[in-house]
């Protein structure tokens, strides 16, 4: 049997354990186990690759497998789930890379007169690769406090419009003409549509960038597998773009945005001016908070980004045991856009070992909340706002939120009275059912653990 037949019928095994894998990603319960598969299908494909008759060198792949799983490893063992977010952005930046080179390698290899399809999936790998590249390493910048404000100016629209007319007309005459002047045009000005595409977007929109640009790394190694003419590449590349595009669509929704709005528009241009909050916060004690909690009959906890900041999962885990153990049922309600990345806290929580049952999401918490007898708020600020429902002139008016106000009691844990990402005040400390907890949270609630127990 012809081994390139024998390799696509591995392709075809590997598709299907890639189809499977993200079917079992779906949900928090089965995710690890859709991991394994998808690393399965992975594993299986890369040696059944390393069969072909193109590999050139086996000590350049050795070298290449050799730091790869050195850096995995590192990665795995020494970034905090905190930075999350920034190694996914990072990540998808490199699968940019791979594809842009990819592309690269595949004009200098075929300087001949290639066919029209090959020029044209050429220049999408390395217009996809490169806008993700860029964009990837901007969202970096942004998530981990490096670049603070969104780029905004006059005229910005107009700007990227001409940029990526100029992308357009490059890549129709080294589609046509195979001409090398006309690829470096298109690298230099794909990698700087990247740049000025993300640069308005502000903070509170990172978790639809960050999904955004996961599709964009699909897309990118879905044209390099057309350009390499390797089947699996190319459903892999689907795969991860058509799922991209979908989680985006989801994050959207949960914000009430609309994609164009939040890739055109900048954050602060979707509201008026903000309302000045006046009023007074009513603090409280960790020996009161005991107090409040041990009469508690039903508690709902809201994790956000300030719990990953200060390492409390653990510590929550534990007192939502404490709790229940003193007759309280217990459940943690999940915003889809909380965190810094898409199903940041569900990783969070996870790591804590804290059971996928008793995770809600905002929709099946809502229409109760108004039973709840406690309800805590750790580092969340913009997805528990009760501007988004009660002022119009708020940039988040009209985004779904956890309606915690709406709890007989909620307990607020903050370090003080900084407004959260997105930089906008929340008149929910200011609720006269408010109590706030200053504080590190992960001590806070280290505290309150010693007084239960």
């Amino acid at each position: 049997m012809d081994s390139k037949l024998i390799i696509n019928l591995v392709y075809v095994i590997s598709s299907f354990l890639f189809i499977v894998g993200l079917k079992n990603l779906s949900s928090p319960a089965t995710a690890r186990k859709g991991n394994l598969i998808s690393s399965l299908g992975m594993f299986i494909a890369v040696v059944a690759t390393l069969f072909l008759n193109e590999i050139i060198s086996f000590k350049f792949i050795l070298g290449a497998v050799i730091a790869g799983t050195i850096v995995g490893i590192s990665m795995a063992r020494l970034i905090a789930m905190t930075s999350m977010p920034e190694m996914v952005a990072l990540l998808n930046g490199f699968g940019g890379l791979s594809s842009l080179l990819v592309g690269v390698g595949a004009y200098y290899q075929n300087t001949s007169s290639p066919s029209l399809f090959f020029s044209i999936v050429v220049v999408f790998s390395i217009v996809i690769g490169a806008i993700t590249l860029t964009g990837s390493i901007l969202a970096w910048a942004k998530l981990n406090g490096t670049v603070k404000k969104p780029l905004q100016y006059m005229g910005q629209q107009f700007f990227n419009a001409g940029i990526l007319f100029a992308i357009i007309y490059f890549s129709y005459t080294f589609s046509v003409n195979y001409d090398i002047n006309s690829l470096f045009f298109v690298i230099g000005l794909s990698l700087l549509i990247g740049i000025f595409a993300v640069a308005p977007i502000g903070g509170a929109d990172m978790p639809v960038v960050i999904s955004l640009l996961n599709s964009y790394s699909g897309l990118a190694a879905c044209a390099a597998g057309f350009v390499i003419q390797n089947n699996l590449l190319i459903v892999a590349g689907a795969l991860v773009g058509a799922s991209g595009i979908i989680l985006t669509q989801i994050m959207c929704k949960a914000m009430n945005r609309k994609l164009s709005n939040v890739l055109f528009s900048g954050f602060s241009s979707a509201g008026g001016k903000e309302e000045e909050i006046k009023g007074e916060v009513s603090p409280i004690s960790v020996d009161d908070t005991y107090l409040i909690l041990e009469a508690a009959k039903n508690v709902c906890i809201v994790p956000g980004y300030g719990m990953a900041v200060a390492q409390a999962q653990h510590a929550v885990r534990e007192l939502s045991e404490l709790l229940e153990e003193n007759g309280c049922e217990v459940n943690f309600a999940i915003h889809p856009v909380a965190g810094r990345m898409p199903g940041h806290m569900n990783v969070l929580l996870a790591e804590a070992n804290v059971p996928y049952e008793i995770l809600k999401e905002m929709d099946d918490v809502n229409p109760i909340m108004e039973n709840i007898d406690v309800c805590i708020v750790i580092g969340a600020n913009d997805v528990v706002n009760p501007a988004a429902r009660e002022s119009e002139t708020s940039p988040i008016y009209g985004m779904p939120v956890i309606n915690v106000d709406q709890a007989n009691t909620v307990l607020v844990l903050k370090r003080g009275m900084a407004s959260g990402f997105a930089g906008i005040q929340n008149p929910l400390f200011f609720k006269p059912n408010t109590r706030m907890l200053f504080g590190d949270a992960k001590s806070s609630i280290q505290e309150l653990v010693a007084e239960f127990k």
